[in-house]
């Protein structure tokens, strides 16, 4: 179970410091129907994450993940894969990084979120979990990694588990404090967004080209041994 849940944390936790759905969650927190939007969102972004990785890890553990006692080489080929697919986005978000003296863009649905209902909300989180591609590749390579580890089915749904809560954290946090946090949630939220959005570009290329030299590595050396 140890190697499992090692595996996993590095991907979990760019999960969890993905700055868009922080902003997004922030900004649904602010707005009149706050505790249904920001529920709903944080539920259905949960529910999705745990399918994905749940389906993941079940067809990987199903595919002979292991051959005579270590792991199986189709499982290093999806690790390089995913480590080109890392290095590549945090390239392109460096690329698009805002310029000396601009401020940071933030995607045009944001603006709409005053008027979401808790259903909207929750697709927004569906969409950002499921199938934004830095969440997506991050979410599959944590479940692949988990499914080529050596530990039992009990491991790995623990692995899985831990996997889920981590990589919630992006959404479960604001909602925590905006519940407990009484009036002082507000400012706390606050400065939250107003720090991911200005470096929202730098800390995912950090994260993913970190996770894309990992992967790789891991991939290289696998394949070579």
């Amino acid at each position: 179970m140890g190697d499992a849940i090692g595996q996993m944390l590095t991907p979990a936790v760019g999960i969890a410091i993905s700055p868009v759905p922080l902003i997004a969650v922030v900004l649904m927190l602010a707005t009149p129907r706050g505790r249904a939007n920001g529920t709903a969102f944080t539920a259905a972004w949960v529910v999705t994450l745990a399918a994905l990785s749940t389906v993941v890890v079940l067809l990987g553990s199903g595919a002979d993940a292991h051959e005579d006692g270590e792991t199986a080489s189709w499982v290093y080929w999806v690790k390089l894969l995913a480590g080109v697919l890392f290095v590549l986005l945090g390239l392109k978000q460096w690329k698009g990084r805002p310029r000396a003296g601009q401020e940071a863009e933030l995607p045009g649905w944001m603006k709409a979120i005053d008027t979401f209902s808790p259903g909207r909300a929750a697709g927004l989180a569906v969409a950002l979990s499921g199938l934004n591609p830095k969440n997506l590749v991050l979410a599959v390579g944590g479940a692949v990694s988990i499914a080529g580890s050596s530990a039992s089915a009990g491991g790995k749904t623990v692995a899985v588990a831990l996997f889920v809560l981590i990589g919630s954290l992006c959404a479960l946090l604001p909602l925590g404090v905006y519940l407990t946090g009484g009036e002082k949630s507000a400012r706390v939220l606050e400065s939250w967004k107003g720090w991911m959005a200005a470096h929202n570009a730098a800390i995912m290329t950090v994260v993913l080209v970190l996770l894309g030299a990992k992967y790789a590595g891991d991939a290289i050396s696998g394949l070579s041994s």
